[in-house]
C-alpha cells in the first residue's frame, strides 16, 4: 500500500472522528461559552489523526463495530488534543504555533486553555465510558482504566515531566527512551490495544498488538525530533528548532541526525514484524509503520 493510499484512509477516519467531536463537544452558550470555543477550537483544528487511525485499524482485525471503534477512537484524539493544549503553555514547551495556527492560549489566554486542557481530558472519559461504546460495563470499564494509564503519572504526563527535567538535567540514551516510550508511545500504545480490548481479543493478540505499537511510538517520536530540525516549517505547521534551543535530550542528540533515521526506520521494521500473526488483515497497521517514517509533517 502506498503512502497516497494510507493519507486517503487517514483523511476518511479523520473525518469520521471529527463528526463524533464535533457532537461531542457542545456549542458556544452561557457564560461558559468561551471555555467551549477553546475546546472547538484545539479539537477540530485539523491534524493526521493517527491514533485514531490506530483504534479503527486495529479493532478491524477483530471484527468490532466500527461505531464503537470510532468512539473510542474519538476519545483517543480527545485526550490527545488535551495533551497539545497543556504542552503549548508558555510554562511547558511555550509554542505560539500548532497545525499552522495560533496556540489555543494563544489564540484565547493561558487561563482559558488550561481550563479548555482540563475539560477535553475529562470529557474523552465521558465519551469512553457511555453505553454506546460498549454493552458490557467490564469492556468499557477496562478502556477507562487503560486510557487513564496511558495518559497519567506513568504514561504521558510522567513522560513530559521527564521531558521538562532533561532541559535541566542529563538524561543517559536509556532514560531518553523510557520518556519517549511514556510520553508519545503510551497513547500510540493503548490506541492499538484498545481495538482488541475492544474485540475482547486473546491475550497472545494484544502483546503483539503492544509490541508493534511500541515500536511505532519510538519511531514517530524520532521522526518528530528529526522534522524538528530538518523539516519544513511551511509543511511542520509549527516552529522548528525549539527542541535545541530549550536544550530538550532527544535520541537524535545522541545518535546524531542520521543515525537516529535509520534507528526510527529499522523500529518501523521491527514493529510490522509483530504484526506477522495477523496476515494481510494487518495491511492498513503496516502501511502505518511506513507511513510514520516517510512523512513530512
Amino acid at each position: 500500500m502506498s503512502n497516497v493510499d494510507i493519507e486517503v484512509a487517514l483523511r476518511r477516519v479523520g473525518r469520521e472522528v471529527d463528526a463524533l467531536m464535533e457532537g461531542a463537544i457542545p456549542k458556544s452558550v452561557g457564560r461558559e461559552g468561551r471555555l467551549l470555543d477553546a475546546m472547538r477550537y484545539a479539537a477540530l483544528g485539523g491534524g493526521k489523526r493517527l491514533r485514531p487511525f490506530l483504534v479503527v485499524s486495529s479493532a478491524e482485525l477483530f471484527g468490532v463495530a466500527r461505531h464503537r471503534a470510532l468512539r473510542v477512537a474519538a476519545a483517543v484524539e480527545i485526550v490527545h488534543c488535551y495533551s497539545l493544549i497543556h504542552d503549548d503553555l508558555p510554562c511547558m514547551d511555550d509554542d505560539d504555533l500548532r497545525r499552522g495556527r495560533p496556540t489555543t492560549h494563544v489564540q484565547f489566554d493561558e487561563a482559558t486553555a488550561v481550563l479548555a486542557g482540563d475539560a477535553l481530558l475529562t470529557l474523552a472519559f465521558e465519551v469512553i465510558s457511555h453505553a454506546d461504546t460498549h454493552e458490557l460495563g467490564e469492556v468499557r470499564a477496562e478502556l477507562v482504566h487503560r486510557l487513564a494509564l496511558a495518559s497519567g503519572g506513568l504514561g504521558m504526563a510522567g513522560g513530559q515531566m521527564i521531558d521538562l527535567l532533561g532541559e535541566r538535567q542529563r538524561l543517559e540514551p536509556a532514560e531518553i527512551i523510557r520518556m519517549e516510550a511514556m510520553k508519545t508511545g503510551a497513547l500510540i500504545a493503548f490506541s492499538c490495544e484498545a481495538g482488541a480490548i475492544l474485540g475482547r481479543a486473546a491475550s497472545g493478540a494484544r502483546t503483539a498488538l503492544h509490541g508493534y505499537a511500541h515500536d511505532l511510538g519510538l519511531a514517530y517520536q524520532i521522526i518528530d525530533d528529526w522534522l524538528d530540525i530538518a523539516g519544513d516549517p511551511a509543511v511542520v505547521g509549527k516552529r522548528l528548532h525549539k527542541d535545541a534551543h530549550a536544550g530538550k535530550a532527544t535520541l537524535i542528540g545522541v545518535l546524531g541526525i542520521d543515525r537516529a533515521r535509520e534507528h526510527a526506520e529499522m523500529l518501523a521494521g521491527q514493529a510490522i514484524r509483530h504484526l506477522q500473526p495477523f496476515g494481510e488483515e494487518a495491511a492498513l497497521l503496516r502501511a502505518v509503520a511506513d507511513f510514520v517514517v516517510k512523512r513530512t509533517a
